[in-house]
């Protein structure tokens, strides 16, 4: 069964993004979706024919994880943005979680962002950690690489220059601070608490 890409046009007009950044971005997204698949058919067949141990087999299994988690990471980016966003709830349980982690939500936020500000292309993901009951701001250098194994990603930003360079060049500060006013908290409250479960 194929991976299909999905819709995330109802961000067109969101303030800080200009619609030709977001639709070169889904047009990126879509990019790996549809290379996911290739190389789900491609290992597919090599394994049919026999040839798991060739020198082509071993470099698609390597590439898989960059184009399958450059999937998920955008679909998880786009899905935790939204127009007319809103702070997050003072009697959810993540606030209270973030809280106590991290000893206020400013605290919490100024470190996200700090994460956010590195040099380097990469991911800035809030995470929780069920088997020990913490949350880390974490940064992925490639979407393979660095990643927190059984941790749950509950709010996800792209700090790869094509999700800003267009709208804000390098001024990153400028497009981390539009990302912070379009951060959809219901949608990261609800990954929290299926995390959590």
């Amino acid at each position: 069964m194929a991976y299909e890409a999905k819709t995330f046009d109802y961000l067109l007009g969101l303030p800080g993004f200009s619609d030709q950044l977001l639709k070169n971005h889904f047009t990126l997204y879509q990019g790996y979706v549809a290379n996911t698949n290739k190389l789900v058919d491609a290992l597919n067949a090599l394994m049919k024919e026999g040839k798991q141990a060739s020198t082509e087999f071993a470099e698609m299994k390597r590439r898989f994880g960059w184009e399958f988690n450059g999937m998920r990471l955008h679909e998880l980016y786009f899905g935790n943005m939204k127009k007319d966003s809103f702070s997050l709830s003072s009697d959810s349980r993540l606030r209270r979680m973030i809280i106590e982690a991290f000893g206020s939500l400013e605290s919490w936020e100024a470190e996200f962002r700090a994460t956010a500000a590195m040099r380097g292309i990469g991911w800035v993901i809030l995470y929780y950690d069920p088997q020990s009951d913490r949350l880390f701001n974490c940064w992925i250098n490639e979407h393979d690489v660095g990643h927190l194994s059984g941790a749950a990603p509950l709010l996800v930003m792209d700090v790869f220059e094509h999700a800003f360079m267009l709208d804000y060049g390098t001024k990153r500060a400028d497009y981390i601070n539009a990302f912070f006013k379009a951060i959809d908290w219901d949608t990261v409250s609800t990954r929290f608490d299926a995390a959590k479960e």
